[in-house]
């Protein structure tokens, strides 16, 4: 059968969103929670597409992302923290521009990545400085209902500006479909923080990367 096409302007607002959820699945997958794929019988050096984990509805690629960023309300010397925060996560979301289709919008209905200024709440008493916390959902857009990864993203501004960087770029791939770590502490995609901030991608996130927009994207919603 058939699939309708996609909506001709890729940011077009949510008119209405809806969770999806599997059968026996919750739906979410928080990315510290996220586990290793089964690994083929000879994993490539060059890459870590063997850490990837999929969702019960395909892998959570977008062929374009849209993403909000909460924006700065204090212009003044006063908002210095904010300012400096924004920059360096923008910044982060620079470098993955230069790898995949992103357009950066001023609302939050149509975007697909949601990155907020606060600290992440302790997981399993664990504080972290960034989380990305993965939902599928159904979303109508121009009169069409899709399957869409929706991607919260929170990013603490306790922290110098490299290293908000740092954690920008590394909560922005997991919202870029790469739920999984790389046992290599200088992809910045790393399972544990670098000594020195990561601020550009490896040539293996960038190899991962590649491998996972070729697979297949999620699977679109029954027709209701």
């Amino acid at each position: 059968m058939d699939l309708p096409p996609p909506p001709s302007a890729p940011c077009a607002i949510a008119t209405e969103i809806r969770p999806w959820t599997a059968q026996n699945d919750p739906g979410v997958f928080p990315g510290a929670a996220a586990q290793a794929a089964s690994a083929p019988e000879r994993q490539p050096s060059t890459d870590y597409r063997h850490q990837l984990k999929p969702t019960p509805a395909g892998w959570p690629t977008q062929a374009h992302w849209c993403v909000w960023i909460e924006p700065v309300r204090d212009n003044g010397p006063t908002g210095i923290w904010e300012q400096r925060w924004f920059q360096a996560v923008n910044q982060a979301l620079d470098t993955w521009q230069r790898h995949l289709p992103i357009t950066l919008v001023d609302q939050p209905e149509r975007a697909q990545v949601i990155v907020e200024r606060r600290r992440p709440p302790r997981l399993n008493n664990r504080a972290s400085h960034g989380r990305a916390v993965l939902e599928l959902v159904e979303v109508q857009r121009q009169g069409r209902w899709q399957l869409e990864p929706k991607v919260t993203v929170l990013i603490s501004p306790g922290q110098a500006q490299p290293a908000i960087q740092a954690t920008a770029l590394h909560e922005l791939g997991h919202a870029f479909g790469l739920w999984g770590h790389s046992d290599q502490a200088g992809d910045a995609m790393g399972v544990k923080p670098s000594a020195t901030p990561i601020l550009e991608l490896s040539p293996r996130d960038q190899k991962t990367l590649q491998w996972l927009q070729q697979q297949p994207r999620l699977q679109p919603p029954t027709t209701r």
